[in-house]
């Protein structure tokens, strides 16, 4: 078995592609409000204005921690590139309201 961490190799994805973040907070509204935030920051980024309804992304419930403080969410969309995704990963590891980007 070969683990990707020790391999030198990088890890060929075709874009475009579906790609999954687990999103991690304290408060889950804030953290839905915080993905749309991004959603927003990115279509801005790409077509110089945000038009939510057509980026077709989905956030769907994950995970609660054991104590309550915790929630997660699923964001699911299409990566156009590298670029894309690695934006919309760092976006959301810099909102104030997410604690943790899987």
């Amino acid at each position: 078995m070969e683990i990707l961490n020790d391999s030198k190799k990088k890890v060929v994805i075709e874009y475009p592609c579906n790609w999954c973040y687990k999103v991690i907070a304290s408060e889950r509204k804030a953290l839905e409000q915080a993905i749309r935030d991004v959603i927003d920051e990115r279509e801005q980024k790409v077509n110089g204005k945000a038009r939510e309804a057509s980026l077709g992304y989905k956030i769907t419930p994950s995970n609660k921690s054991k104590g309550g403080k915790y929630t997660s969410l699923n964001l699911d969309l299409l990566v156009h590139n590298e670029d894309d995704r690695t934006f919309i990963f760092e976006a959301l590891k810099k909102h104030q309201d997410i604690k943790m980007v899987l």
